[in-house]
């Protein structure tokens, strides 16, 4: 461990207001990685496994892995919305209530440190980083219990729904409290971080979506889809459309349209849980209320006051963070932790084992400097 955190150390300086270019570590190989990775898995439940219990997967009551071992455990809950056209996922819920499944990724550790909540991007599916969670797990030491949290609906009740979580569930731990976002979820780790300043003591955002970019043409693309409901259920109908298909073929079609890079978690990850037709319309509802909430500025005052505390992660060509907005991040708070990964991962990360690995490694590398 003292090798590692040797080389570390060496590769990167995460320097308040530097810009640093990040290579990959090279601490271990793919195979030796997917080794250990294993041994790590904890299978507390079997939910989804089956086209039927994928649509409707039974609720599981919180599972209790040991400490080291990776769990799931699934929620129950209910939100009312107004004129929203967010569907219901169960049948028998009541006009204008809709009852949701949140799902928890956790690795708990004996005597832990520090707690790292992981805010995934839309669309809120914590299987996508379940290799992320476990290297990032293995690169603390066991020193830190790191819990994903999930949820689908709008930007508003996304952020209400993680700081409800968050009083509830470290409402007497004395912990640290480091919040690690996603594309979207970096905007949701900030407005976390407003209203729990006295817990949060570290926000990482890996890619992130701050704001719209006006350059993007998919963006515009995305959004115009997404404030449509006629185009919203057309590509809704058409993506259960390649869910309802036999497994294999599913996985074939998956597998061809995003190519061979993508790992058999991520594959997984879209064919049992994206690829139905609820689920993407609520996908493209919480879009619809990004693209409008992100057509403002960034709160540039409370990124400046807590800049010792903020690190962002950006990629050298993302649309959802360009490079332009990493600049305007260094003018206005330069004491940001700002880098720039170059090894070609991009924004879905998660979606690749590679990726999973290198990210981990960077948070890894920046909790270890900070605590």
């Amino acid at each position: 461990m003292s090798n590692y955190l040797h080389l570390v150390r060496w590769f990167f300086h995460p320097t308040a207001g530097v810009r640093s270019e990040l290579p990959t570590t090279g601490v271990a190989s793919l195979s030796e990685r997917r080794r250990r990775r294993r041994a790590l898995f904890f299978p507390a439940t079997a939910a989804a496994e089956t086209s039927a219990t994928r649509r409707f997967p039974p609720i599981a009551p919180p599972a209790s892995a040991p400490s080291g071992r990776i769990g799931l455990r699934r929620e129950l809950g209910s939100c009312i919305h107004g004129e929203s056209e967010v569907e219901s996922f169960p049948e028998g819920a009541s006009h204008g209530q809709d009852i949701f499944a949140t799902d928890f990724l956790e690795i708990r550790a004996k005597e832990p440190s520090v707690h790292v909540l992981v805010i995934p991007g839309n669309p809120g599916i914590v299987a996508f980083y379940k290799d992320f969670v476990e290297e990032l797990y293995e690169n603390l030491g066991g020193q830190a219990s790191i819990t994903e949290r999930g949820r689908l609906f709008s930007l508003h009740e996304q952020i209400d729904h993680k700081v409800d979580f968050i009083e509830q569930e470290f409402q007497h731990s004395e912990q640290s409290l480091v919040l690690v976002g996603h594309s979207i979820g970096a905007y949701i780790c900030l407005e976390i971080f407003k209203r729990l300043q006295k817990k949060v003591k570290l926000c990482v955002g890996l890619y992130p979506f701050l704001t719209l970019n006006k350059k993007s043409m998919k963006q515009s693309a995305i959004g115009y889809i997404a404030r449509s409901s006629l185009l919203s259920k057309g590509v809704s109908s058409f993506v259960s459309f390649i869910g309802s298909l036999q497994a294999s073929v599913t996985r074939g079609i998956v597998r061809r349209l995003l190519g061979p890079s993508w790992s058999v978690t991520a594959v997984e990850a879209t064919c049992g849980h994206l690829l139905w037709y609820h689920t993407m319309r609520n996908v493209l509802f919480m879009a619809m209320t990004e693209f409008t909430k992100l057509s403002e500025e960034p709160d540039w005052n409370f990124i400046s006051a807590k800049q010792d505390q903020i690190a962002f992660l950006f990629d050298v060509d993302d649309h959802w963070g360009p490079l332009a907005h990493l600049e305007e991040i260094s003018k206005r708070a330069p004491g940001v932790a700002l880098s720039v990964e170059t090894e070609g991962h991009t924004h879905g990360y998660c979606c690749t084992e590679a990726g999973s690995f290198w990210a981990a490694d960077y948070v890894a590398n920046l909790i270890k400097t900070k605590f």
